[in-house]
């Protein structure tokens, strides 16, 4: 009897558990994504920490990467496209001589090749890499075809036929060299595979070879300036502290500051003639970052006769 009576009231003790109740959390997390942890666990626990309703990261480091992992939150999410967009900064090290199969060093080694290059024979091959290139993504990728991952094929020992992409290498720069560790400074345009750059020099000087360590330090304006590690977040007192304001993400962006009337149409989401109106307009046509007083209302296009049509709006006072 007694057993059955207790079914029913584990039952609505479950039920009655309360849903844990989130904050309305808005700002950019600039987190040094530790080793060995996924972007996405990484902006779970972040996520926790913060206590946060709405989050998103703004472009993925693979788990062996670390560095700058810029995070979204509540309206900030709004304007991470822009990041995704960005060209982005790496410090990293070329494992010469050894070829992965993954092309970092969560692979298995599939090759290996003796090792005999000169720093005049590095400099000559980073100059081909300089500028537009032609790059094939690779296998161990989240690129999907038919609704599946790349990697999903590879962990099933098939390869696929993948078109060569164009992306732009803007800089690409010799740090250090101790065989067989080739140490190089990349600012690359989205959609570059670091991976691969570093499988395609080690090819072309004749060894192969495979990523040992990539760190990001830089997104778009965004650098290391205030970046902040997973415990420290943890251990902050009042960690919504570390965020830095939505606007972090536009700060490439000119401004424009609206009057009272002005700001309230913009809101509604009504296109407004500038140049009838008594507020600096940017010489340049584009897009801006909007401003009432110190609040940030969104971004908006600079047109044509200084017309500024709305583009994203911010719901909550910034």
């Amino acid at each position: 009897m007694a057993g059955g009576a207790h079914g029913p009231v584990e039952a609505t003790m479950k039920h009655n558990t309360p849903k844990r109740v989130r904050d309305l959390v808005d700002g950019v997390l600039l987190l040094d994504k530790p080793v060995g942890l996924s972007s996405n666990d990484a902006l779970i626990k972040a996520k926790r920490f913060l206590n946060a309703k709405k989050a998103g990261h703004t472009g993925t480091l693979d788990p062996f990467a670390t560095g700058l992992l810029p995070l979204c939150f509540g309206e900030a999410t709004k304007f991470s496209q822009d990041l995704l967009e960005a060209d982005k900064t790496y410090e990293t090290t070329v494992h010469l001589g050894i070829t992965t199969n993954t092309g970092d060093t969560e692979g298995e080694a599939i090759a290996t090749r003796a090792v005999d290059v000169a720093r005049a024979q590095i400099e000559a091959v980073l100059a081909q890499f300089r500028g537009p290139i032609l790059q094939v993504p690779p296998m161990y990728s989240a690129l999907k075809r038919d609704g599946k991952a790349y990697y999903e094929y590879a962990r099933e020992g098939i390869t696929l036929e993948r078109e060569a992409r164009p992306v732009t290498i803007l800089e690409l720069s010799f740090v250090d060299y101790t065989a067989p560790f080739l140490k190089l400074s990349v600012t690359c345009s989205k959609g570059t595979y670091v991976r691969v750059l570093g499988e395609d020099i080690g090819n072309a000087l004749g060894c192969g070879g495979h990523l040992n360590a990539l760190r990001r330090t830089r997104v778009g304006a965004l650098g290391m300036e205030g970046i902040v590690t997973l415990e420290q977040i943890g251990a902050h007192p009042h960690p919504t502290e570390l965020l830095a304001p939505v606007d972090a993400l536009l700060s490439s962006f000119p401004a424009v500051l609206l009057t009272d009337e002005l700001a309230a149409r913009f809101l509604h989401g009504q296109r407004l003639a500038l140049g009838k109106e008594e507020v600096a307009v940017p010489a340049e046509q584009g897009r801006v970052r909007v401003y009432h007083e110190a609040r940030l209302l969104g971004t908006g296009l600079l047109q044509e006769f200084a017309i500024l049509a709305p583009e994203r709006l911010i719901a909550r006072a910034q």
